[in-house]
């Protein structure tokens, strides 16, 4: 049996994208996305950010390199990689980021805070289209097991 490897995330930039362009003409743009929750912990509220490193390819990169900016929320979907490489003085790291396969433009923070509306149709990147999906309930008298 096959394993998923699906990362959704809704977040706000750290950084405008960085895009590079390798050597055969393909983009890649790298990012910081910035997710939080709010809670609460012996009566005080507590918010904890996580950061995540993105990835775009290709055409996504050159929409990234374009409409996006810092502080702007975004839809991202993707999957996780975890990659190596060895430090200055040798050291082997590793580095987990999340290839987007696609992301949305959800809005941005403006100076007041408040949320602007949803981005136009025209930077929504996503070029998934859902299935059509009937709702009518089943009648039939079978158990499902």
């Amino acid at each position: 049996m096959a394993g998923v490897n699906k990362v959704i995330l809704v977040g706000h930039l750290g950084k405008d994208p960085e895009v590079r362009h390798l050597e055969n003409g393909t983009s890649v743009a790298s990012f910081t996305l910035a997710t939080s929750e709010n809670y609460t912990r012996d009566g005080k509220k507590v918010e904890q950010t996580e950061w995540h490193n993105i990835v775009v390819w290709r055409g996504l990169a050159d929409v990234a390199e374009k409409y996006l900016k810092k502080g702007e929320l975004i839809y991202v979907e993707g999957k996780l990689r975890t990659r190596s490489y060895d430090d200055k003085n040798g050291v082997k790291r590793y580095q987990t980021e999340v290839v987007a396969d696609n992301f949305t433009m959800l809005g941005k923070k403006s100076s007041s805070g408040d949320e602007q509306s949803n981005s136009t149709d025209e930077k929504n990147t996503s070029n998934h289209q859902e299935p059509a999906v009937d709702f009518a309930p089943d009648t039939s008298d079978d158990l499902p097991f």
